[in-house]
């Protein structure tokens, strides 16, 4: 290695001789020669932000202050401070990434409005789109179920492919990979990581980390190959495209230290929720969590991966795995060129971010874990953390839904009477990639299947059962074992290759058990693959949702209810009529690496990525304009231009205090941005629904609501909407419902917020611990302020959701010394006084709150403005993030 000077001794520019190549490299052990920091103690994925801010500060925006605050860092000692931070990457998908492109497309409309060049407002930070959220499974069991849910998914979304046609061409730095090709997560971590990236330099090509943002709060998966990346909302994604820095402080790192072996029966499904239930319970909200330790190389990158994507459900920004042999083996595996592999392996080992076993580092928190601990789990029904030993399912489900009276009622299905009630199994969906990534559990769900089938087993022909792979790979290898015909012959077909159930696109249930559920107000269950269950999420009609292995939803598919023991009672009977139990078809983890090594090559990641972009004939059929600008459609009920930048003005105007205000909601823990954005069906009665009645679209063309995200009128009818939220201002209702006050009218949510936008009058939220958690869903904070919502007062809150909020404009505020809204005797029928809103708000600052009753009673108390760090305030100040981004482009140029 030879040295470049630099200005600074903190930058060190290294060269770095691979096998094929030569490159430039900005070193992380400058800040050690100089006596800042020990690397060998650092937490690795503090050493990938140091590397960020070395590179940043010899180019900018970063400087040597950035570097020495990085180089503070110590197990007890976070600073405090901000600072830049650089994404490689950004990654989006259709859901959130529609509502970009339609934000983009609007500021170049404003930027040509007043007098400027449009073209200006470009991406100029790498991003990649998988459209992967739209698709729905309609048909399901039948083996052209994946054909007819692509002619329905772009019947239904051509509108919106258009506008990301057009986008893809008018944008620069800005790839799509269309529909039926996989879960934008899966096809990061197959084909889109890099791990080391590389771009070119005055002599050599400069190789750096591949870190990334992604509008999907699951982004975290690819940590599990050593990238960093977490989930931001799509505002902050919009800016960062733009190549604005995202501003961060330094966070606290947890430790996870792993050891021990996954036992024979128990799965990497088992094995993450038992991480994420034990994360909960020690908290670790806003700092990032890496995992090291002797059980490392016991786990397969596909297992890590599958620890890294729930990342967002046990609480942490990211769940972080460094590079070693494990990651070099999974890019050979899945077809990377071997230069890639080569550099990735040298730069690490250069640069100190291959894993050491010898040198452990420190953390903030240190914790163990061990795996030979885990043993055979689900999780639910309502919360990702609630996990439950498979010996207690039964006992849970009628703890937790004690109102349900074990009712039967006889349905006609397939011209079969049969006997269907409480606690019945009514969807079984492989879905997700968490799991659908993951070779041994995919394989582990055919072989199951297999040995099903064998025995005589069938499905319950009440159980709507499906298979959704994360990418086209898996069906390959599923063929080449000759698994998939196991899976079909259980009715588990491939429907789509996209989130499907997991996000709520689980379609209809068939008729006669949709009819009977509602009809008998039936409590049945979902046991489905994905990292989500919050309630009213995977399907309307059902409350009982439980995330399990791919090879779980086979077994419950055949068991047909979850008030069973599957470890004792039987799974059903052969064909002689004999008692089969689960041990009798699981298989044993032997026979699931045989057979994966028989089947996986990495040429079936090369011939199914080559043409990638292409897309399938109806993405390749649609027709789009090549314009500058995009032409917005009046009659679009998919695709409206937003709001945001109507009257747009140089400069920004005063922030008024908020005086007066009335509570539009008010509500309890654990709130999430699915109660507050649903993304799933839209009800004909509620507000969104009359809104598309009336502008002519018939009821079964509805779509979602993610779907509709393009179009403002819609979510913004839609903000609230959840069938199952609580608001403690109507508590005998379910769903969007409020009390206006003074009038004390029980009205619709929206139709409140348009009554009090007549009189003039500021709106607030109220709300327990856990404010916005769940996924990082800008159309959370984007719909609460569409409503005139200027503040919401929380014990807590999710940290993407509260930087979306700051993003739009709506000011996070918390209470402070353990109150509460129901410490403090809050009802929600006051009013409320923020005083001096414009002056006062200052990171981290204090603010009086007045509050005062109907009967005119005083409530006096403080909250933390949860404006963390100086640029969130500048955000703050301008009305949001996208204006702040739209001025300082327009004074740069």
């Amino acid at each position: 290695m030879s040295e470049n000077s630099s200005p600074s001794d903190l930058i060190s520019k290294q060269i770095l001789q691979t096998q094929s190549s030569s490159y430039t490299y900005y070193s992380i052990k400058s800040v050690q020669d100089a006596g800042l920091m020990d690397i060998n103690k650092t937490p690795y994925s503090i050493r990938v932000l140091l590397e960020n801010v070395i590179r940043n500060a010899d180019i900018g925006p970063a400087t040597e202050d950035h570097i020495k605050l990085i180089s503070s860092w110590r197990p007890d000692n976070k600073p405090n401070s901000e600072f830049p931070y650089m994404p490689g990457r950004v990654l989006l998908q259709d859901f959130t990434g529609v509502p970009v492109a339609v934000d983009i497309a609007a500021m170049r409309d404003a930027v040509r409005e007043l007098g400027a060049d449009a073209s200006m407002i470009n991406p100029i930070v790498r991003s990649d789109m998988v459209i992967d959220h739209s698709v729905q499974v309609d048909h399901f069991s039948t083996p052209d179920a994946l054909n007819l849910n692509i002619e329905m998914e772009f019947d239904r979304n051509t509108e919106r492919y258009q506008l990301l046609k057009w986008a893809q061409n008018a944008f620069d730095n800005f790839k799509i990979v269309p529909p039926g090709t996989g879960i934008v997560h899966q096809v990061n971590l197959e084909y889109l990581a890099e791990v080391v990236l590389s771009e070119d330099d005055v002599v050599n090509p400069l190789a750096f980390l591949d870190t990334c943002v992604g509008t999907d709060s699951h982004t975290t998966m690819v940590n599990g190959l050593g990238v960093l990346g977490w989930g931001v909302g799509g505002i902050e994604a919009e800016a960062v495209m733009l190549g604005q820095p995202y501003y961060m402080v330094v966070p606290e790192v947890v430790g996870v230290k792993l050891t021990g072996t996954l036992p024979n029966g128990s799965t990497a499904t088992d094995l993450v929720l038992s991480i994420v239930e034990m994360l909960r319970e020690v908290g670790v909200v806003e700092k990032f969590v890496e995992f090291y330790g002797p059980g490392l190389k016991e786990l397969t990158l596909a297992d890590r991966a599958t620890i890294a994507n729930m990342a967002p459900e046990y609480g942490a920004t990211c769940g972080f795995f460094p590079v070693d042999h494990q990651t070099l083996r999974y890019l050979r595996d899945t077809g990377r060129d071997q230069s890639i592999v080569n550099l990735v392996e040298e730069y690490s080992k250069a640069n100190a971010f291959y894993y050491d076993e010898k040198n452990e580092p420190e953390y903030s928190t240190q914790l163990e874990f061990d795996i030979s601990t885990v043993i055979p789990s689900m999780a639910g029904p309502k919360r990702p953390q609630d996990k439950i030993s498979l010996e207690n399912i039964s006992q849970n489900f009628t703890e937790s839904f004690s109102e349900s009276s074990r009712n039967t009622h006889t349905i006609e299905i397939n011209d079969e009477k049969i006997e269907f009630g409480d606690a019945a199994v009514a969807i079984a969906a492989i879905t997700s990639c968490t799991n659908t990534s993951n070779p041994s559990v995919m394989v582990g769900a055919g072989l199951l299947a297999r040995n099903a089938r064998e025995k005589g087993l069938e499905r319950k022909p009440w159980v709507k059962s499906s298979l959704a792979p994360g990418s086209t790979v898996v069906t390959r290898y599923l063929e080449s074992a000759g698994l998939n015909q196991d899976l079909d012959y259980l009715g588990f077909n491939t429907v789509g290759y996209g989130c499907t159930t997991c996000i709520g696109n689980s379609g209809p249930l068939p008729q006669p058990v949709s009819e009977a559920v509602s009809d008998n107000d039936l409590t049945v269950a979902a046991v489905l693959s994905g990292n989500r269950n919050f309630e009213g999420r995977v399907h309307p009609q059902v409350k009982a949702n439980y995330l399990a292995s791919p090879m779980l939803v086979v077994a419950y598919a055949l068991a047909g209810r979850v008030d069973v023991n599957l470890l004792k009672d039987p799974i059903g009977q052969d064909k002689s009529g004999a008692e089969i139990f689960l041990h009798d078809i699981w298989p044993s983890q032997e026979e699931i690496a045989n057979t994966i090594a028989s089947c996986l090559t990495p040429d079936m990641f090369r011939e199914q990525y080559n043409e990638v972009v292409n897309g399938p004939k109806e993405w390749q059929q649609l027709e789009t304009s090549s314009t500058l600008n995009f032409n917005w459609d009046k009659e679009s009920t998919y695709i409206q231009k937003p709001p945001y930048f109507e009257n747009f003005s140089e400069n920004p105007s005063e922030r008024s205090e908020i005086s007066e205000a009335r509570v539009l909601v008010y509500l309890e823990d654990s709130v999430t941005t699915d109660h507050i954005s649903p993304a799933g069906s839209i009800p004909p009665s509620a507000p969104a629904g009359q809104f598309l009645l009336g502008n002519d679209v018939p009821r079964r063309e509805y779509n979602s609501f993610g779907s509709r995200r393009g179009n403002h009128d819609v979510m913004v009818r839609g903000t609230f909407a959840n069938i199952r939220l609580r608001n403690k201002l109507t508590p005998e209702m379910e769903g969007d419902w409020t009390i206006h006050q003074p009038s004390e009218e029980v009205m619709r949510i929206y139709d409140a917020s348009e009554k009090y936008r007549d009189e003039d009058v500021p709106l607030i939220i109220l709300a327990g611990k856990e404010y916005g958690t769940g996924s990082s869903r800008d159309w959370a904070a984007k719909g609460p302020m569409l409503l005139g919502v200027r503040a919401v007062i929380a014990e807590s809150f999710e940290r993407i959701h509260r930087s979306n909020l700051i993003g739009m404009g709506v000011l996070p505020l918390m209470f402070t010394d353990g109150q509460s809204a129901v410490s403090l005797g809050l009802d929600g029928t006051e009013t409320y006084e923020v005083p001096d809103v414009a002056n006062s708000v200052i990171p981290a600052s204090i603010i009086e709150i007045t509050a005062t009753s109907k009967t005119g009673k005083v409530t006096k108390f403080n909250a933390l403005a949860r404006i963390d760090t100086d640029i969130e305030n500048e955000y703050y100040r301008h009305g949001g993030l996208l204006p702040y981004v739209l001025r300082q482009m327009m004074t740069k140029n």
